[in-house]
């Protein structure tokens, strides 16, 4: 019966963070160049809160709903949504809530310890974005020079995105021991 009640707990906790990376993306703060939208707060949560593979699981869950039509990404979705240069950063958001996670929950969880992960996965999601978007401009015949990729796809994004790492931080710090109470009852 508790084995039960741990698998609906684990996927209620993962169908929720579906539902917030989906709101997160439609959730943008307007700034000059670069559209600034909130999924990586909740992908980087997901890892804190439910653990690297079971934050990387629900992170693809909404990767797969995104790419079966549901206009759940920041821009609408479907297949074609493979074609868009910024894929590549959906694909890092499932990397970075694994490396997250899996960092946050390595030792005792304190705040240094989860800026730290948030800062790591972080890095994984540009890593991803920067080479996908690289890489599909390449294919598509619309070559982007490296000055240019490294100033759009990481420069002019980044700031919002470390202002979010450290409010991960601290939510984390506030939800963890909810969460690890709610998994002893």
């Amino acid at each position: 019966m508790v084995l039960h009640r741990e698998k609906t707990r684990t996927m209620v906790l993962c169908a929720m963070f579906v539902v917030l990376i989906a709101a997160g993306a439609w959730i943008k703060i307007p700034v000059p160049v670069v559209p600034f939208t909130l999924q990586y707060l909740f992908t980087m949560l997901a890892g804190i809160l439910l653990g690297g593979r079971r934050g990387a699981l629900a992170v693809c869950a909404y990767l797969a709903l995104g790419l079966a039509g549901l206009p759940i990404f920041a821009q609408g979705g479907g297949l074609s949504y493979l074609l868009q240069p910024s894929f590549g950063y959906l694909i890092g958001f499932a990397a970075g809530a694994f490396v997250t996670g899996t960092m946050a929950r390595s030792g005792p969880v304190t705040f240094r310890r989860l800026l730290a992960a948030n800062l790591v996965g972080l890095g994984v999601v540009y890593l991803f974005g920067m080479l996908y978007y690289y890489g599909i401009c390449q294919a598509l015949g619309t070559p982007i020079g490296f000055w240019p990729l490294f100033l759009y796809g990481f420069v002019l994004a980044v700031p919002g995105d470390l202002v979010l790492c450290v409010v991960g931080a601290v939510l984390g710090m506030r939800l963890l021991p909810g969460i690890a109470k709610e998994r002893k009852a």
